[in-house]
């Protein structure tokens, strides 16, 4: 149980960060808000995009010509274009982790029983804590660290997900226990009983492996879309002197070198 909740909600923490096809690193931080895009490095400004057309660097506003300003702007956009991306994975994998709590609960307990409201209370509000964080009107900030300087949906997401689950299980062990005794009594065989949950087990996997597959899928879009911008990030090193020696976005796709 532990480890299916776990594993659905793990694509969501490396959707951004990692991926099998490649490896993102922030070498700095973001910070975004409804009037701009600020990069920082060593927690400090390095430079801005404000209204997603002015470029400033070191608090000094870039004179563009025309190409340099259509970089900056695709840029800009192409960064605030993914945070409804992946805010939308974010959530869906924890939807999809209710769904299997429902699922395996209803099951053991008959439907409508206080574990699984309680775990299913639980990750909603994860859920929300998720459609708050993820508001770049309201402005959050990510960095190597995480989202808002905090491991949000970095190393720890995992961790957080298991200790919700743990406490849940353990909080209903005498209720799992009594039903697993009465489903084994009333059925009078153990191997059928045995049986049967392995069934359902099965059938549990098969439908959260289908639809993990399609956050998966999604997840790889989001790579992609990472790598056009970390591509439109050596561009404006490349055309903006004062930005050739930044990088914020470092991306290791497979079977290529570091970009």
């Amino acid at each position: 149980m532990k480890t299916l909740l776990a594993s659905t909600l793990i694509l969501t923490s490396t959707s951004l960060y990692a991926h099998d096809s490649c490896d993102v690193e922030l070498e700095g931080g973001i910070k975004i808000d409804s009037t701009g895009i600020e990069f920082m490095q060593d927690k400090k400004p390095v430079y801005s995009i404000f209204e997603d057309n002015r470029l400033m660097v070191d608090g000094k506003s870039i004179d563009l010509n025309a190409g340099q300003q259509a970089l900056v702007t695709e840029y800009a956009t192409s960064i605030r274009s993914i945070i409804p991306e992946v805010k939308s994975i974010a959530i869906e994998g924890i939807d999809l982790a209710v769904e299997g709590v429902n699922m395996a609960f209803d099951e053991l307990l008959g439907a409508g029983n206080d574990v699984g409201a309680d775990l299913t209370r639980e990750l909603t509000a994860l859920r929300d804590e998720v459609q708050t964080r993820f508001d770049a009107d309201k402005g959050f900030y990510v960095d190597e660290h995480g989202f808002a300087g905090e491991e949000f949906l970095g190393d720890e997401f995992e961790q957080r997900i298991e200790s919700v689950v743990e406490k849940a299980v353990r909080d209903s062990m005498g209720s799992l226990l009594i039903a697993v005794g009465q489903q084994m009594l009333f059925s009078g065989d153990t191997g059928a009983f045995e049986t049967k949950m392995a069934s359902f087990g099965d059938k549990i996997a098969t439908e959260m492996e289908a639809r993990g597959a399609e956050l998966e899928s999604k997840g790889e879009q989001i790579c992609l879309s990472v790598v056009e911008i970390d591509n439109l990030e050596e561009q404006l090193k490349a055309e903006i002197s004062e930005l050739e020696h930044i990088n914020i976005l470092k991306v290791k796709s497979q079977g290529a070198n570091e970009i």
